[in-house]
């Protein structure tokens, strides 16, 4: 048997594009417009903590997390950028020959980990409106994941709807990923469940209101015994995912409240101006409570406008699927980014 034949084959995520060249509009990856607090860059010092092989347990991290959502250190599991917290969250609790279960438009890596680990899955329709409904998930599975505010539509689910799925699965995982959920509405948070139901997983990262994605840390919470399985996974697969730099400058975050909470003020207000300006030109604009806006047009198709900006230095997300291929997702950046996005519009296509 030729060692081709043995490959384990799959069709790997595709990033947002990073673009070489500089000076241009980057919305396509929903990174923050604004830096790091400036708490992060005080502790941009000792050089001499790379050459010590970082703490396994990321201690300091997960106590400054612990603290910070008033949970024990003991519910909370720490990775490189959320993508690990879920892909270590699919190996761990997705074993089931049972389908998992998750949304049909959605974060397009959790089919990706569930070919790579041989999971079956189905995907659950959105409505038109691009909206999850809670009584779809009350069906035989092997475990949920859904993303709230869900990605690419910005959609935010109800919290009382998110606890039906819960409380229809109680011996099922649910995984509530939460990588936006900074930009929703107070209260909207599944963390509020999480002493209630020891099958619930939420997971978060830095990526988005932290701005720190070039430092890769996302983080899960949910009760002891949840965690204690992930964290025996984990450290059959590599006790040191996270590096040291990271666990030191994502403590100084935590302890920046004021900055956080001014940064997303400013997202928001961004988001809602910008959201107001698209309608005012004829855009469908799906209700948004991410840092982005997922929008298209009736006479202009997507990919034209994704072209045409693409050739102006200014990058949206495109996705070429069926259902969502009249939109493009757009994050939000500074007024001044949007602004010059209005701008293009009018130069362009004279709306």
């Amino acid at each position: 048997m030729n060692w081709r034949e043995q490959v384990r084959k799959v069709e790997p995520y595709t990033p947002g594009e990073q673009p070489k060249e500089q000076n241009v509009i980057k919305l396509n990856t929903n990174e923050n417009p604004y830096g790091p607090s400036g708490k992060v860059k005080e502790c941009i010092q000792d050089f001499d903590l790379l050459r010590k092989y970082p703490d396994p347990t990321a201690g300091d991290l997960v106590n400054a997390l612990a603290d910070y959502h008033g949970v024990s250190a003991e519910q909370i599991f720490v990775g490189v950028g959320s993508d690990d917290v879920l892909g270590m969250a699919f190996l761990t609790f997705f074993q089931s020959e049972c389908p998992i279960l998750f949304p049909d438009i959605t974060y397009s890596f959790y089919p990706v980990w569930a070919e790579l680990y041989r999971i079956p899955y189905q995907t659950i329709a959105l409505d038109e409106d691009y909206q999850i409904h809670a009584s779809d998930y009350h069906r035989e599975n092997g475990g949920i994941v859904f993303p709230n505010p869900n990605a690419p539509t910005g959609q935010l689910l109800p919290i009382s709807e998110v606890e039906d799925i819960i409380r229809a699965n109680r011996d099922q995982v649910v995984i509530v990923d939460e990588a936006y959920i900074d930009f929703a509405p107070e209260g909207s948070s599944a963390l509020s469940l999480v002493d209630r139901y020891d099958n619930l997983l939420v997971v978060r990262t830095f990526s988005k209101s932290r701005s720190m994605a070039g430092l890769r840390i996302g983080y899960a919470i949910g009760q002891k015994e949840l965690i204690s399985y992930m964290q025996a996974v984990k450290y059959s697969y590599n006790s040191y995912t996270m590096n040291r730099p990271s666990i030191l400058y994502g403590c100084a975050s935590v302890k920046d409240e004021e900055y956080f909470r001014e940064t997303i003020r400013k997202i928001i207000s961004t988001r809602e101006r910008f959201t107001a300006a698209l309608e005012s030109r004829g855009f469908s604009v799906v209700p948004s409570s991410a840092n982005f806006v997922f929008a298209g047009h009736p006479g202009i198709s997507a990919e034209t406008i994704f072209r045409k900006a693409k050739e102006k230095g200014i990058y949206f997300r495109y996705f070429r699927l069926p259902r969502i291929d009249d939109h493009l997702r757009i994050t939000i950046g500074t007024d001044e980014e949007m602004d010059r996005v209005l701008e293009f519009l009018h130069e362009e296509f004279n709306l």
